[in-house]
């Protein structure tokens, strides 16, 4: 678990970082930096958009899965790192 964190720790301190989520399966945010509305915002809809890319790509290619999904908006930029069990989701503001 110290592993954990320390990794977390060390993501949050990167430039430009404004917060960490990292979501169960059933899309439940089990661990944030940021505040609860923007939270269950972030894990509700990432959460949802994860599933639906990881389905397209295996449509494409049942043999080929969702490795990592990378968004980009005028104002920041989101990174998705699914797993089994969870899902790793850095908001980042792209300028800084």
């Amino acid at each position: 678990m110290a592993e954990v964190e320390e990794t977390l720790k060390r993501i949050q301190n990167q430039k430009g970082v404004l917060g960490i989520i990292v979501v169960n399966v059933e899309g439940i945010p089990i661990r944030s930096t940021m505040d609860t509305a923007t939270t269950a915002q972030y894990a509700g809809l990432i959460h949802q958009l994860s599933v639906t890319a990881r389905s397209i790509i295996r449509d494409i290619d049942s043999q080929n899965d969702l490795t990592f999904l990378r968004i980009r908006s005028r104002k920041n930029e989101i990174l998705v790192a699914p797993d089994k069990e969870y899902l790793l989701i850095v908001i980042q503001n792209p300028s800084e």
